[in-house]
């Protein structure tokens, strides 16, 4: 039996919206990072690192929006070690209640000459007067030395006494390539310990990705080793192989807190249902097989495991799905509901939504159970992301109609409502019906997008099952993501595109992004 005096709280720092956003297919608008941004504060997160502010005014403004309304998480705004940077951060932060700049340098000989083309001397240097410039706003400065695993171990002992002794409070050692092996890190933790000057004064980190297969070992020796803190992002979502998978670490720490002798302040109730936010928010499923949160994660198939489950769950199991939010259906939801069993079933998923959004879900979920005898959990789940996280329409599906077969060629006819009331319709032909409708909704807006990515999946298991379309389009070398549900997958393709376009429109109309021709002429 564990004694719960000699726990000790392991710090967890969540860059989903930082790292895990700049994947390749990854990109969120800002409905949908705020949405994942509460989800993270009701998780419980104690960081939540929400971007790059200097990266791109959509970075600003998404930071700015996340700071201000966060009050139980620190919100940490990322920054290189120049000056221009730092204030970008500040002015993002402005609003924060519990701020973090986050700063960051590499130390790694290969990236000192190759990419930052200075000495060592230099970086150390540069090192310190960025945290002391940072901590001129900023009570609470993390320093990382960016590809520290790569990096002379005697040198980052070096870089960080002089980044504790100019302000830092906490110094992160990444891992930044996954190039680290589990005992390697941890060794490498363990000597930055012993061997920086000041070390006592600051708080270590560890933020490991995973090209090697290797994040969640190498954080866990980083535990083993005495660190205060693990980044890590939801479904281990990162650049190139990912990062540390947030619930893979949680759940690690909580399930053999007798081995660990740690635990974090995370609500593991709410990780399933962050973790489903994520996958849909940014259109990349969790694999099947997945820890945790896999649709196979709790499946037990083979006799022998489903015989020892039915007679005592421990037997398979060592973990609950209920322990980490993964529900059970307790009540059917159908026609005949109404709305306090529909409300309840919401906040039982951890929805906690204002009543105006409220009235038009509940809309939504009336008409989805008259084309559905019973409308599951993810059913409810895909109508509330499909209204909480969407931008601004600048257009409207107002009808559609297709005609396709094996004798003629797909037309299909759309007409779109604008903001201003407005009705615009147009005919198309195409390789299919949702290629004719595409490209109808491309003769109403005036512009030819480039469709990336186009997924289709059920979101439930039956013949009256809603197919949920995940689409990526390009233009003007930018990204967007757009998701739909219907139980017609030409509807659902349709509403996907439309949500992409309206998240490109409205990025365009707030001027978070500009339009090629504007920004040569600016740089003229």
């Amino acid at each position: 039996m564990t004694d719960n005096s000699s726990i000790r709280r392991i710090r967890i720092f969540d860059t989903t919206l930082r790292d895990g956003e700049q994947s390749p297919g990854c990109s969120m608008n800002l409905q949908e990072k705020l949405e994942v941004a509460r989800r993270l504060e009701l998780l419980r997160a104690d960081i939540i690192e929400a971007g790059f502010p200097v990266s791109s005014p959509g970075d600003m403004e998404s930071v700015k929006a996340i700071a201000g309304i966060i009050r139980n998480s620190t919100v940490a705004g990322l920054c290189r070690c120049l000056e221009k940077d730092i204030d970008a951060g500040r002015e993002a932060l402005a609003h924060a209640v519990n701020p973090r700049i986050h700063v960051f340098l590499a130390t790694s000989p290969i990236h000192m000459e190759y990419k930052l083309k200075m000495t060592p001397d230099q970086v150390v240097e540069q090192a310190a007067a960025s945290v002391k410039y940072a901590r001129k706003f900023c009570s609470d400065v993390e320093f990382s030395a960016e590809d520290a695993s790569r990096s002379d171990p005697d040198f980052l002992c070096r870089v960080f006494a002089d980044a504790i002794a100019a302000g830092a409070g906490t110094v992160n050692i990444p891992d930044t390539v996954g190039y680290a092996m589990p005992e390697e890190f941890g060794a490498l933790v363990r000597y930055v310990k012993e061997h920086t000057p000041g070390i006592e004064k600051a708080a270590i980190s560890v933020h490991v990705h995973n090209d090697l297969g290797l994040a969640v070992a190498n954080s866990m020796a980083a535990v083993a080793a005495g660190v205060d803190q693990i980044e890590c992002t939801v479904n281990g979502i990162g650049e190139r192989a990912g990062n540390a998978s947030l619930e893979e670490i949680v759940m690690a720490l909580r399930v053999r807190k007798d081995y660990w002798h740690t635990d974090t302040r995370i609500d593991a109730g709410q990780i399933y249902t962050v973790s489903r936010l994520v996958s849909q928010v940014t259109g990349v499923k969790v694999q099947p097989n997945k820890a945790i949160v896999g649709d196979n994660a709790f499946a037990h198939e083979a006799g022998i495991h489903q015989h020892g489950v039915l007679a005592n769950r421990a037997t398979y199991e060592i973990m609950t799905p209920e322990s980490v939010g993964i529900p059970r259906n307790r009540m059917v939801l159908g026609k005949h509901s109404g709305r306090h069993a529909f409300d309840e079933r919401l906040k039982e998923l951890g929805f906690e939504l204002d009543a105006k959004t409220l009235d038009e879900i509940f809309a939504q979920f009336k008409i989805l159970a008259d084309k559905k005898k019973v409308v599951s959990d993810r059913d409810i789940e895909a109508l509330v992301m499909g209204v909480s996280a969407s931008v601004p329409e600048t257009w409207q599906l107002n009808r559609w109609v297709v005609n396709c077969g094996s004798s003629l060629r797909s037309t299909s006819t759309i007409q779109l409502r604008h903001r201003d009331s407005s009705y615009h319709e147009q005919v198309s032909v195409g390789d299919g019906p949702i290629d004719a409708a595409f490209k109808a909704i491309n003769r109403i807006i005036g512009k030819e997008p480039v469709l990336e990515t186009y997924k289709l999946d059920a979101v439930t298991d039956g013949e009256d099952a809603q197919g949920e379309t995940i689409v990526k389009i390009t233009w003007e070398e930018r990204h967007w993501n757009g998701r739909g549900v219907s139980t017609d997958v030409v509807e659902s393709s349709i509403k996907a595109y439309l949500s992409a376009i309206n998240a490109m429109e409205w990025e365009f109309s707030a001027g978070m992004v500009k339009p090629k021709d504007a920004l040569q002429a600016e740089s003229r």
